[in-house]
């Protein structure tokens, strides 16, 4: 039997990884369409209710895939309770008659690099570790550069004499770096060009823009169906955005993270608070020091890290006197309802910022 293989979206990181998939495995890789109100319909349908939107998200890939011929799915989704979630999601599309062998690459709540390689292995025998390594890196520079690329985005598309024009390379870099046939020389040059276009795009001088930081739970931030495309609606509304987490950060960074986040936090933080929380607290702090404008935090119904730093982050925001929104996503929000509250909240910041 041909093997097809398929995993859940993450924003666009399903670039680098059908790259790094397709080639440590040799097998058939299937794409689902990008996460739509379609995808969350359908997971939700065969998910318990009060899950976290995450799930059922990915939930509605896996079904998906399996309808278009997928007979190997991948779960590597860790770091809070989603990491205990793969057991469950097994059961349920067993339950509905599917017929397919799930990959669990979890182990200790995260990523295993040595259960991916020995994954690979079982389906490409030829497979060794010195040519596992040379893609996992080579995916991994794909990872860190596109998202250098979007961080330079959110951070001046706003002061661009036209913003249009980030779009059109940023169309351009995606597709760049969806090509097959890569090498890691190939992959830093791509880099450098889009860097250099990126950079080359007008930005208006002596702009006083609202400067806003986003923080919250790490799918909600990247996703950006997950949170009805917040962070771009927040930029055509001429606002420059910071936000930290990326996949950049979660798989080569935040490890290290750790002891300094608690350093730096400990008035309001002694311990970690699970998944990104103590990250929120954390840049809450350093930009509520350095004057930014506004906070948004958002996350996923129920998240249970994020609501246990909600307080802390209002008791911060109090101290600095700086405005903090918390929205909420389940992935059938009431559109409406949630453009009010940011109109609002706009229009508070545009307030007290004329004011000073």
């Amino acid at each position: 039997m041909n093997r097809i293989i398929s995993f859940p979206h993450l924003a666009t990181y399903y670039i680098p990884i059908k790259y790094i998939i397709s080639k440590i495995t040799k097998c058939e890789i299937y794409i689902p369409p990008l996460n739509n109100q379609e995808t969350i319909v359908l997971g939700s349908k065969y998910s318990p209710q009060d899950i976290c939107m995450p799930f059922k998200y990915n939930l509605g890939n896996y079904i998906n895939a399996l309808n278009h011929g997928a007979n190997i799915l991948i779960q590597a989704g860790g770091g809070c309770r989603y990491g205990y979630f793969a057991e469950l999601q097994e059961r349920i599309l067993e339950e509905l008659g599917y017929n397919f062998t799930f990959v669990n690459l979890i182990k200790n709540n995260h990523v295993s690099i040595k259960k991916m390689y020995e994954f690979a292995k079982e389906v490409n025998h030829k497979l060794n570790i010195f040519s596992y390594l040379y893609y996992l890196i080579q995916g991994f520079l794909i990872i860190i550069f596109m998202d250098k690329l979007n961080k330079y985005k959110r951070i001046n598309q706003a002061k661009a004499e036209n913003p249009e024009l980030f779009e059109v390379q940023n169309k351009k870099m995606l597709k760049s770096f969806s090509k097959e046939k890569l090498s890691i020389i190939k992959i830093i040059s791509k880099y450098r060009y889009y860097k250099k276009k990126y950079h080359q795009i007008s930005l208006k001088e002596n702009q006083k823009q609202i400067k806003i930081l986003l923080i919250g739970e790490l799918y909600t931030l990247m996703d950006s169906e997950a949170s009805n495309h917040l962070e771009q609606n927040l930029i055509n509304e001429n606002i420059v955005v910071y936000r930290y987490t990326d996949l950049t950060y979660l798989l080569l960074k935040k490890k290290f993270n750790q002891g300094k986040i608690l350093n730096e936090s400990k008035k309001y933080l002694k311990y970690p608070l699970g998944a990104d929380g103590a990250e929120s607290v954390y840049y809450a702090l350093k930009h509520c020091k350095s004057g930014i404008d506004g906070i948004i935090h958002i996350k996923s119904y129920g998240c249970v890290p994020e609501i246990n730093a909600i307080p802390i982050l209002s008791k911060i925001c109090e101290e600095y006197e700086t405005p903090i929104l918390y929205l909420s996503f389940d992935g059938e929000n009431n559109i409406s309802n949630i453009d009010t509250k940011l109109e609002a909240f706009y229009e508070m910041i545009k307030t007290k910022k004329n004011k000073i």
